[in-house]
């Protein structure tokens, strides 16, 4: 008997820290059935500098500090807000929605040193006033039952990752690296089951040019590359950041936006040091092949950072293989996150995992999530 589809809305707040995706799909928690509408939300000027912030509390320990208890109320009732809005524009209501899969705002991930090791991690949000209010189903807390069990709790997208690729089901192997704040590689052999994946963080992602941006000019990205391509790279720098001894650790591994700093390009010029982080970030996704188990034919690029020519161009020349953006595969490249919750969702409430020992490194396969039920 085929299993009951439920329609989900996915959110996803990633730490790049710009706003909310919002997303509906409809899947069995195996294959996709449907894509559904759409919506993206910049978060306000005040939600933005006080989640930068309850960030940098969080990292300090002071884990009752004001502006993380502000910066948790401000999430909340703007993904409340995003999701009125979508379900509003869309002719749409609580009724027609099964569950929304709600991965809240990181504000500080720590994976563990070591096998033997637990690590932390804080997604801020409460799944449960979602419930409430919007009177749907919550699953979120999607990083807890992972880290609890000795995984890394990141990244969560491969198997969502997967069940993308088997609407296609190429012949081949393909990287699907999605650029962030924080940028994450999955493997999927052909025909992958989902204990075949395997996934990791590669590097810094956005995160180093965008608080670089934002520290000499206010802005909060380098759009379209455009300093970037104004400036020259410092290939010694780029040499200096990769010594960095995460690169060459083996996976399962995982990052926090603010592993990775920007001593190297202290001295640089903005164009210059905008220029030479985006080849940092090109270059420690094209040293994540060396780490898979054999070297992808296509690798397509998700997140914001596909939007930049100039990492674009970059990678293409820096990786063995075709690059594509996930336009270029029919995907909704700015979605593929928040469609990810809503998939993950759906998953938890039919009692499938959602990480694996190949890519957060669990134990076993673990299912995820923490259900907040909607009043009666």
């Amino acid at each position: 008997m085929a299993e009951r589809v439920l329609r989900a809305i996915g959110l996803m707040s990633g730490t790049s820290l710009d706003g909310i995706d919002a997303a509906i799909l409809e899947t069995d928690g195996d294959r996709i059935t449907a894509f559904g509408p759409t919506l993206s939300v910049p978060y306000e000027g005040r939600t933005r500098a006080t989640l930068s912030r309850a960030c940098k509390a969080a990292i300090e320990g002071r884990n009752e500090a004001q502006d993380v208890l502000d910066a948790i109320n401000l999430v909340t009732t703007a993904h409340i807000d995003a999701v009125r809005d979508l379900l509003d524009k869309n002719d749409l209501n609580a009724k027609d929605i099964d569950v929304i899969g709600f991965h809240g705002q990181t504000i500080l991930h720590k994976a563990p040193l070591d096998r033997s090791a637990v690590g932390t991690t804080w997604q801020i949000g409460a799944g449960g006033t979602l419930a409430h209010e919007l009177r749907i189903d919550v699953v979120d807390q999607f990083r807890l039952a992972d880290m609890a069990q000795g995984g890394h709790g990141a990244p969560l997208a491969p198997i969502y990752h997967r069940a993308l690729i088997e609407r296609d089901r190429p012949d081949h192997a393909v990287a699907v690296v999605n650029i962030g704040g924080v940028a994450n590689i999955t493997y999927l052999p052909p025909h992958a089951k989902p204990t075949d994946i395997v996934a990791f963080d590669c590097g810094p992602g956005n995160g180093l040019v965008d608080e670089w941006i934002y520290r000499h000019t206010g802005d909060s990205m380098d759009t379209d590359g455009a300093l970037a391509r104004q400036g020259q790279v410092s290939e010694e720098a780029v040499r200096l950041m990769a010594l960095n001894a995460y690169l060459r650790r083996p996976p399962p591994k995982s990052l926090d936006r603010y592993d990775f700093k920007l001593k190297a390009v202290e001295d640089l010029s903005l164009v210059d040091g905008a220029a030479t982080l985006t080849a940092f970030t090109a270059e420690t996704i094209a040293r994540s092949g060396a780490l898979l188990p054999e070297a992808p034919k296509e690798w397509i690029i998700c997140g914001g950072g596909r939007h930049n020519p100039v990492l674009m161009e970059m990678l293409r020349e820096r990786v063995d293989g075709t690059v594509l953006t996930a336009e270029d595969k029919g995907w909704r490249g700015d979605m593929i996150e928040a469609e990810c919750f809503a998939y993950l969702a759906v998953r938890h409430l039919k009692g499938l995992p959602q990480s694996f020992p190949k890519t957060t490194g669990a134990p076993v396969p673990l299912k995820g999530g923490h259900h907040h039920h909607k009043p009666l």
